[in-house]
């Protein structure tokens, strides 16, 4: 499966969702053993929450430098006009 150890942090948000997605498709293959599958389902449960804390806290973020308002994009410094059509 993966050389980390499953109380090792991964270092970044990248690296962990890297490695969430070897162990789904390793998962998926159905080929593990029990104790292995057990272990492995252990560290995707943990890299899943880390991730989902990173994605939570870069969103604060953007709030933050946002002022707390989303604001349309805009294309060559014309706003944005809403029509209603998503």
């Amino acid at each position: 499966m993966s050389k980390t150890s499953p109380l090792q942090p991964p270092k970044s948000f990248e690296s962990a969702l890297a490695e969430l997605e070897k162990i789904v498709a390793t998962m998926e293959a159905g080929q593990l053993p029990l104790e292995e599958s057990i272990a492995a389902y252990r560290r995707g449960a943990q890299l899943l929450e880390y991730c989902q804390g990173a994605l939570k806290e870069a969103s604060q973020q953007v709030k933050i430098l946002e002022a707390g308002v989303l604001k349309d994009f805009s294309v060559d410094g014309e706003p944005a006009v809403a029509d209603g059509t998503d």
